[in-house]
């Protein structure tokens, strides 16, 4: 019998079955994933959301398993060939693949040349020579023959036995489980250039004569040799093994050896291994060439095509891992809060849009001014712009890092001077995806009669309030901060990246009065049209005063009411608690506390002193254990805390607007805009952001650049190189590295990357590098006190490695 799905899952999550189990039963029931990890600790026993996405996401699989047996299991005995001996084997078999080799033999297809052979009476002639290669294979032959059935004499029969031999060892799925293992410890992908295709595929110049263990090929390196085989460049290929190198002078032999050593494991398994060494007898040479023929035109190209596409699945599942880091780390980045604030969206013919907002983020004022070329009214547009800080009480200026961004920069800096009455702050903040939501159905619908650029200036004012409740409203995809995303499943992407999002907006809490419908959509248990529904049910009767009241919002039963109250936030209302992430279901449980302590719960809350000296066991009961008893008096004191960090700006150095304007050894401080896994790319305000190779991070060992950086973060940077040709600047995060040894050094098998302006999504990123990123292969320059990465060596390797 096959494991139990609740086995298998409590073995991988390293847990107990009762854990698995109680999960699996409320994500069937309909709870969510964060509900459950937060409000659901005792059923679970404290199984936390990254526990709790891997078991969905198993489960789905191993359900989908199980489903595909029983339609197998049904399907063979249909046909009456299901033994004892296969059923238990289909049982047995843990993944698909497996499954799929074992139903194989018995899957319906076309009629094929093998079957017509056998219905011509032809096995018996196949399993003469496999059993006895002494015979001679004509004299045999001649018994066998059937010219109605197409074979008229030995020839036609010999062929036809063949096919019979070829089919039957494509469809062992013992076999074909030995070859597959071999393959994954040995083969070697290999990439060469279509002939003639030179210039078209330049930038896929590093893959024209290149190899790699399958097993050691990076996600990005995959991804980029899929790219180049797709637009019509590179020929990939699946070698058994790595081919030794020879000169131009010495042929490639008949059969590599790599070959020979498959041929001989199939041979073997067919009980015929002497043939392959031309023994002498008569069947010899025909079952050599049998095996030959079913390795070469079967087995290999499936074998191939198979664990290609493997390499394709675990590259994308590493693509996607990068995506959702980063995109988590960009929703969960610090809020400048709740202060009235000044969105410019930097232009230079078309100008510079002007929106303000206030503390909540609803759109105040508009405006256009012109500080550039070719109008260059700096005077006007400071007039404006001081207007509307003066009208509004504006305290945070929002500049979007596009076009002109620092020139704008520039001239909120004097705006600054002009005004030092005013405590204002300027911030420079990605502007990705701004476009896409200025031209969404969402921000028609909430600005119908502002125009589309103009939309792109309130957008980038609220992401600097908060980047979440901002970053929600446009998907994911457009965010930028992906490696490969458009060669990837598009609805896998977009499966993680939404847990990401829900789990990004769950983990922080909604406010009900002020949240958008797009951020309300993402809390547990909501969908859009609830969302909806709560925003027009707010419009309709004003502010909800208490959670109760969202039972009010039609279509807004007891089911979501449990999977959401906990995640939506009633400020300022009649209940204290309702600020909080207190449950209303736990209500009665800060009630047996209060009557403990003899206090109000507004005298409870922030008393950090009491709260620590309860003991949790004191109020545990059958419902409620000791891990929401915790996490309950955390919450009380500090109700509502944000998990993101405390809000802070980047200062771009004054005078350094353009790659033109940096020199190696300059220090600079940057804001990260992407991780990577060969490392990171910092904005330091140049409209080009700069890498930070991963040996270049620290000092120390790093084995993942997010162990050091994540996407927001404020870094200290020096400048190591600069390829204003090709738009490339290679940075440190090592102070002290000596930057005289930048241009000079060579690491490794590394090789010069091909040109390509970096971008954050990598769209128009050259593809690929003959050597590897990792640590695992640096220099001495990977370790402390070793010489700067070298914009001729990795650094330029890495570049070539761009996120897609």
């Amino acid at each position: 019998m096959p494991t139990p799905i609740e086995h298998r899952l409590a073995e991988e999550l390293a847990c107990k079955i009762s854990q698995v189990s109680a999960a699996i039963a409320l994500l069937d029931e309909g709870a969510t994933v964060p509900f459950i990890a937060r409000y659901r600790k005792e059923v679970t026993g404290g199984l936390d959301d990254t526990q709790l996405r891997l078991l969905d996401e198993r489960l789905v699989y191993l359900r989908e398993l199980e489903d595909r047996r029983v339609a197998i299991l049904a399907a063979i005995d249909e046909q009456g060939k299901l033994t004892p001996e296969l059923a238990a084997a289909i049982a047995d078999a843990d993944n698909k693949q497996r499954l799929e080799d074992l139903y194989l033999p018995y899957k319906q297809k076309r009629r094929t040349k093998a079957q017509i052979a056998r219905e011509a009476g032809l096995d018996g002639l196949a399993d003469a020579l496999l059993a006895d290669p002494t015979l001679i294979p004509e004299e045999v032959a001649a018994g066998f023959l059937n010219a109605d059935a197409g074979f008229a004499d030995a020839k036609a029969a010999l062929d036809g036995a063949r096919q019979i031999i070829m089919e039957r060892l494509a469809e062992d799925a013992e076999l074909l489980g030995v070859l597959r293992e071999r393959l994954r410890e040995n083969g070697v992908v290999r990439s060469t250039l279509v002939a003639g295709k030179e210039t078209e595929g330049a930038k896929f110049r590093d893959y024209f004569d290149y190899s790699e263990a399958l097993g050691d090929i990076p996600s990005h390196r995959a991804l980029a040799l899929f790219r180049g085989r797709n637009e019509g460049a590179l020929q990939v290929s699946l070698l058994p093994e790595a081919e030794p190198a020879r000169d131009a002078e010495t042929p490639a032999p008949a059969i590599s050896a790599g070959d020979a050593r498959m041929l001989g494991l199939i041979a073997a398994h067919a009980g015929i291994g002497d043939s392959l060494g031309a023994a002498g007898r008569a069947a010899d040479r025909w079952l050599a060439e049998s095996v030959r023929w079913a390795w070469r035109i079967k087995i290999q190209p499936h074998l191939e095509l198979e664990l290609m596409g493997e390499l394709r699945e675990r590259a994308e599942e590493e693509a996607i891992r990068v995506f959702a880091h980063n995109l988590r780390d960009l929703l969960l980045a610090a809020p400048a809060g709740r202060q009235p604030t000044m969105g410019l969206d930097p232009g230079i013919r078309t100008g510079v849009k002007v929106a303000v907002v206030d503390a909540t983020g609803k759109l105040l004022d508009t405006a256009t001014v012109y500080p550039h070329e070719p109008r260059r009214d700096v005077e006007g547009a400071l007039a404006t712009l001081a207007a509307l800080v003066n009208k509004h009480a504006v305290s945070l200026i929002a500049i979007g890092n596009g076009t002109a961004s620092r020139e704008t920069d520039r001239l909120a800096a004097e705006l600054i001077r002009r005004l030092p009455e005013r405590t204002l702050t300027k911030v420079v903040v990605s502007e990705a995806g701004a476009s896409v939501y200025s031209a969404s159905e969402f921000a028609a619908r909430e600005f119908p009669d502002l125009d589309v650029s103009l939309r792109g200036a309130v957008s980038i004012a609220r992401r600097l309030q908060d980047p979440l409740a901002e970053l929600v409203k446009i998907d994911p995809k457009s965010i930028g901060v992906g490696q490969y995303q458009h060669d990837v499943s598009q609805t896998k992407l977009s499966r993680a990246l939404d847990a990401v999002v829900e789990d990004g907006v769950n983990a922080v809490g909604v406010d009900a009065n002020t949240a958008s419908v797009p951020l309300l959509a993402r809390v547990s248990g909501l969908t859009p049209a609830l969302a909806a529904n709560i925003v027009a049910h707010r419009d309709a009767h004003g502010a909800f005063t208490s959670r109760r009241q969202l039972r009010e919002v039609p279509r807004l039963g007891d089911k979501t009411f449990e999977q959401a109250a906990g995640f939506l936030r009633i400020v300022g209302g009649e209940e204290a608690l309702d600020a909080s992430a207190v449950h209303p279901e736990a209500y009665p449980l800060v009630e047996r506390i209060l009557a403990e302590v003899k206090k109000d719960v507004r005298e409870l809350i922030g008393d950090t002193r009491l709260l620590r000296a309860l003991p949790p066991e004191r109020f545990a009961d059958e419902r409620f254990g000791v891990p929401t008893v915790k996490d309950i008096l955390q919450e009380l004191e500090k109700p509502g805390r944000d998990p993101r960090p405390e809000f802070k700006a980047a200062h771009f150095r004054e005078g350094v607007e353009a790659i033109a304007d940096l020199t190696p050894g300059m220090l600079l401080e940057g804001v990260v805009t992407n991780v990577a896994n060969f490392g990171a790319f910092v904005d330091i305000g140049v409209h080009q952001d700069g890498l930070v190779h991963i040996s270049a991070l620290s000092k120390n060992y790093v084995k993942d650049p997010r162990s050091v950086v994540k996407a927001g973060d404020v870094v200290k940077v020096k400048v190591l190189e600069i390829d204003a040709a090709r738009k490339r600047i290679a940075l440190t995060m090592r102070l002290d590295d000596d930057v005289a040894h930048a241009g000079g050094e060579k690491r490794g098998n590394e090789r010069q990357a091909s040109a390509g302006r970096p971008r954050p999504d990598g769209r128009n990123a050259p593809s690929g590098d003959r050597g590897k990123a990792a640590n695992e292969r640096r220099s001495p320059a990977g370790a402390p006190g070793g010489k700067a990465p070298a914009m001729d060596g990795a650094m330029a390797a890495a570049f070539a490695r761009l996120k897609r």
